[in-house]
C-alpha cells in the first residue's frame, strides 16, 4: 500500500518542506455588546416652544404683511426724469480776466452736487407744496393706507420725511449724471411731481447764476473804485511833487540847466582868450583889464553857483530844495506810481465791461435728457421683494433668539 504525504503550501506552483513549531491556541471572538434600539421620535416641550415661537415671530407678521400688502397698501407709480449740470462752451468773459475767473462759481460737478442735496432739502418741499399742495397729494389714501400714505395735518418735517420716501435720487458723481424717480399714487400726480423737481432745479441753476453774476460784477465794481482811488493818489503825488520843486519834467530841466552852464563855459572860455590877447598888447594898470578880470570871475563864480544846484541845496536864489539824483528818483517813482495806477484803472474798467456782458449769458443750465413720463403701470410698492426681505429678516430674529435662549438654558 502507498503512502502519499501530505501536500504542502503552494509557493510559486512548488511545494517545499513544511516548517515545525509550536501551534498557539485560536483568540476566542471579542463580544459585542447589543444596544437596544432606538424608540420613535416624540414632539417635546422645547418642540411646541420653538414652533410657537416661530408661530407668533414669524408666520403671523408675514402673513398680516402680506395681507396688508396685497389688500390694503395703494398702488404707487412712478415718473422717471434725468438731468445733469452743465457749463456753457467757450471762453467766457470772466475766463479772459485770469484775476476774476475764481468768482464765477464751482465746477459743474460741485453744482451737480449742490442740485443733489437740494432735491432732498425743506426748501424744495416748501417750494413745491406751495404751489400743488403735496400734503394733499400725498394724503389721498389716509387713513386706509396709513403706512404708505401721509397723515393730513402733520409737520413739515414729517413732510420732508415722507417726501424722502417718495422721492428716489440717483446721483453718478462721476459723470455728474442725477436720475429722480417720484411716487405718487396716480400716474399725472407721479408726472407732476417730477415736472416740478427739474422746475425747481432749474430755478435753483438760475439763483447760483445770479449769485455768481453778482459776485463777479461786485469785486470787478470794487477792483475799479480801488483803481480809481490809486490813480488819483498817483496824480495828486505828483502834482505835489511839481510844486514842491517848481519843476514839471526834471530831465527836461537838467537839459535846460545843462545848456546854461555849457554857455557859460563856453563864455569862460572866450574871456579867457580875451584878457590873453588883451593882456599882450595893453600896458600894466589899463582899466580894460581889471573889467576881464572881473568879468571872468564873475563867469566861474556862476559856473560854480550852477554846479551846486546839482549836487545839493544851497542858499543861492533858484536853487533846488534837493540834489538833482534825490529828485529824480522820487520823480521816476511816482512817475512808474502812476502809470501802474493807469494800467490798473484800465484793467478795471475793462474788467467790469466784460463782466457785464459775460453776465447776460447764462454760465450754468440744466440739461435733461430724460423728461418726465408718464407711467401706465403701478410699480410700487414691491409687493414681492417686500415680502421677501421681510421674511429674511423675520427668520434671521427668530433664529438668533433661538439660539441665544437655549444657549442660555443650557448654562444654567
Amino acid at each position: 500500500m502507498t503512502h502519499s504525504a501530505p501536500p504542502g503550501p503552494k509557493s510559486g506552483g512548488r511545494s517545499g518542506p513544511v516548517p515545525v513549531g509550536p501551534v498557539r491556541p485560536a483568540q476566542p471572538a471579542p463580544v459585542v455588546a447589543i444596544r437596544p434600539m432606538a424608540g420613535l421620535a416624540q414632539v417635546k416641550r422645547r418642540h411646541r416652544g420653538l414652533l410657537v415661537s416661530f408661530l407668533v415671530l414669524v408666520a403671523l407678521p408675514l402673513a398680516a404683511m402680506i395681507l396688508y400688502l396685497w389688500l390694503v397698501a395703494t398702488d404707487q407709480y412712478a415718473s422717471t426724469v434725468g438731468f445733469t449740470v452743465r457749463k456753457q462752451e467757450g471762453v467766457g468773459a470772466t475766463d479772459l480776466m485770469g484775476g476774476l475767473a475764481q468768482f464765477t462759481g464751482a465746477s459743474a460737478s460741485s453744482e451737480a452736487d449742490i442740485l443733489y442735496e437740494f432735491i432732498q432739502s425743506q426748501e424744495i418741499v416748501q417750494a413745491i407744496d406751495a404751489r400743488v399742495d403735496l400734503a394733499r397729494l400725498y394724503a389721498g389714501p389716509w387713513p386706509k393706507d396709513p403706512v404708505f400714505s401721509f397723515r393730513s395735518g402733520a409737520s413739515i418735517e414729517d413732510l420732508v420725511r415722507h417726501w424722502q420716501r417718495m422721492v428716489k435720487i440717483s446721483y453718478d458723481q462721476a459723470t455728474g449724471l442725477i436720475e429722480v424717480q417720484a411716487l405718487a399714487f396716480s400716474a399725472p400726480a407721479a408726472q407732476l411731481v417730477a415736472t416740478e423737481i427739474i422746475r425747481e432745479s432749474q430755478n435753483k441753476i438760475n439763483d447760483m447764476n445770479a449769485s455768481a453774476r453778482a459776485d463777479v460784477m461786485r469785486h470787478a465794481e470794487a477792483d475799479l473804485v480801488a483803481s480809481v482811488a490809486r490813480l488819483k493818489a498817483a496824480r495828486e503825488a505828483l502834482t505835489r511833487f511839481r510844486t514842491r520843486t517848481q519843476i514839471v519834467d526834471p530831465a527836461a530841466d537838467i537839459q535846460g540847466r545843462m545848456g546854461v552852464l555849457n554857455n557859460l563855459q563856453q563864455q569862460l572860455a572866450q574871456a579867457l582868450i580875451e584878457y590873453d590877447i588883451l593882456q599882450e598888447s595893453a600896458a600894466p594898470g589899463d582899466p580894460r583889464l581889471a573889467q576881464g578880470q572881473r568879468r571872468i570871475e564873475v563867469i566861474r563864480a556862476r559856473i560854480m553857483d550852477e554846479r551846486q544846484t546839482f549836487t545839493g541845496p544851497s542858499d543861492a536864489p533858484g536853487s533846488l530844495a534837493g540834489d538833482y539824483p534825490t529828485l529824480i528818483a522820487d520823480y521816476e517813482g511816482l512817475t512808474v506810481d502812476r502809470e501802474f495806477a493807469e494800467e490798473t484803472y484800465r484793467a478795471a474798467l475793462a474788467a467790469v465791461e466784460l463782466a457785464r456782458s459775460d453776465a447776460a449769458r447764462q454760465s450754468l443750465y440744466l440739461a435733461a435728457y430724460i423728461r418726465p413720463t408718464l407711467p401706465e403701470t403701478s410699480e410700487f410698492p414691491r409687493r414681492f421683494v417686500l415680502t421677501g426681505v421681510a421674511a429674511l429678516i423675520l427668520s434671521m430674529i427668530w433664529a438668533i433668539g433661538a439660539l441665544v435662549y437655549y444657549s442660555l438654558r443650557d448654562r444654567q
